[in-house]
C-alpha cells in the first residue's frame, strides 16, 4: 500500500533551516487574524533591536470587509506569504498574530514555488498550527512553534523574546527546555517533535496531506479559551480518527482560558493516560505568559519524571 503524503514526515528529521545573522531580512506576514498596528509597530522595533531588518507585507494591516475576523481577503493574505518566502532577499518568515484564517490559505499556496525557494526559518503558533502541519508535510521542513511579531507576550515579556532569538540566533544555547510542572504518566521516550494548538490538530483531519497520524511523535499540545467538553470532543475524535496511534510521548503547554487546570489535567490522563507513553505538563509553550519556542521537526527526548526535554541537534543550523 503506498503510503499516504506526509505519513513518514514525523518519523525522522526535517530539514533545519539556516540560523539568522545581524542584517538577515525577516517577513512579517497575516495569514490569520487582524493585526493591532501599535502592537506590530512595538514588534518590529523588538526586531530592529535585534539587528534584524523586518519588512511588512503589504495587506498585515488588512481587515475583510464582510469577515472581520480575518486580516484581508483569502488570496491576498495568500499572496503576502507566497511573495515573503519565495523573495530569496527574505531569509526568515513570521506570523504577525493567530487568531483564524490559516486554513482558508493553505490550499491557495503554490507549494511547488515554496519548495523551489529553498529553506528559511518560519515562525508562529496558535492559528498557525495549520501551516506548521502543512509545512511539516509538503515541504519537510522544520519550523518554529513561538511568540508571533505582534502578539502581546512577545512586545511584553522577557522570557519569551530571550529564548526565541537565543533559538534564532544560537540555537545549540537553547538544546534542552525544562518543565515547571510533573510527569502525568512517567518515562521516557524520543521522538521528532510536531503539535501545536489542540483544535487545529483536530480539524485538520481529513484534509488534503493532512498527518494520518502522530506515529513516532513526540506530540506537544496546548489551547486557549476551550471548555473542558470541547478539548474532550477534540481529544476523542483524534482517537477514534487513530491519529494518536505510535505516538512516542506528549508534553503538555499551557491552557489559558481552558477552564480550571485541574480538570483539563484529569481529562488528558482520562483520554491520553490509556496510550502506555510518558506524559508530562508545564512545558512552558503556547498561549501562556512567557511561551517558550519549539522546534517541530527536530528529534528530541523526553524524560518525563525529570521534566525535560532535550534536542538532539539544534533547530537551526
Amino acid at each position: 500500500m503506498k503510503e499516504r503524503a506526509g505519513a513518514g514526515r514525523n518519523r525522522k528529521e526535517l530539514t533545519r533551516p539556516r540560523r539568522l545573522a545581524a542584517g538577515a531580512r525577516v517577513a512579517v506576514v497575516a495569514p490569520s487574524g487582524p493585526v493591532p498596528e501599535e502592537r506590530l509597530q512595538a514588534g518590529l522595533d523588538i526586531l530592529r533591536g535585534w539587528d534584524l531588518d523586518p519588512v511588512v507585507a503589504p495587506h498585515v494591516l488588512d481587515r475583510h470587509e464582510r469577515f472581520g475576523y480575518l486580516a484581508g481577503t483569502d488570496a491576498d493574505r495568500a499572496a503576502d506569504l507566497q511573495s515573503a518566502w519565495c523573495d530569496p532577499s527574505v531569509d526568515a518568515v513570521f506570523g504577525a498574530r493567530g487568531g483564524y484564517g490559516a486554513q482558508r490559505v493553505v490550499e491557495l499556496l503554490d507549494w511547488d514555488a515554496l519548495r523551489a525557494a529553498g529553506p528559511k526559518v518560519f515562525l508562529g503558533f496558535s492559528d498557525v498550527t495549520a501551516l506548521h502541519e502543512a509545512f511539516a508535510t509538503r515541504l519537510g521542513l522544520v519550523t518554529l512553534h513561538g511568540p508571533m511579531a505582534a502578539g502581546i507576550d512577545f512586545i511584553k515579556n522577557a522570557r519569551a523574546q530571550e529564548h526565541l532569538r537565543a533559538t534564532l540566533f544560537e540555537p545549540e544555547s537553547v538544546r534542552t527546555i525544562g518543565s515547571a510542572g510533573q510527569a502525568l504518566v512517567p518515562g521516557r521516550a524520543t521522538g521528532v517533535l510536531l503539535g501545536g494548538c489542540l483544535c487545529l490538530l483536530a480539524a485538520e483531519l481529513g484534509t488534503p496531506h493532512a498527518r494520518p497520524s502522530a506515529r513516532g511523535g513526540l506530540l506537544c499540545l496546548e489551547d486557549v479559551g476551550e471548555e473542558t467538553y470541547r478539548l474532550d470532543r477534540y481529544l476523542t475524535q483524534l482517537l477514534r480518527a487513530g491519529w494518536f496511534d505510535g505516538v512516542t510521548g506528549i508534553l503538555l503547554g499551557s491552557w489559558e482560558r481552558c477552564g480550571p487546570y485541574e480538570r483539563v489535567r484529569e481529562l488528558v490522563l482520562d483520554r491520553l493516560g490509556g496510550l502506555g507513553v510518558p506524559i508530562a505538563e508545564e512545558f512552558g509553550f503556547g498561549h501562556g505568559e512567557g511561551a517558550l519556542t519549539i522546534p517541530f521537526g527536530v528529534r528530541a527526548e523526553l524524560d518525563a519524571e525529570a521534566g525535560t526535554l532535550t534536542l538532539e541537534e539544534p533547530a537551526l543550523t
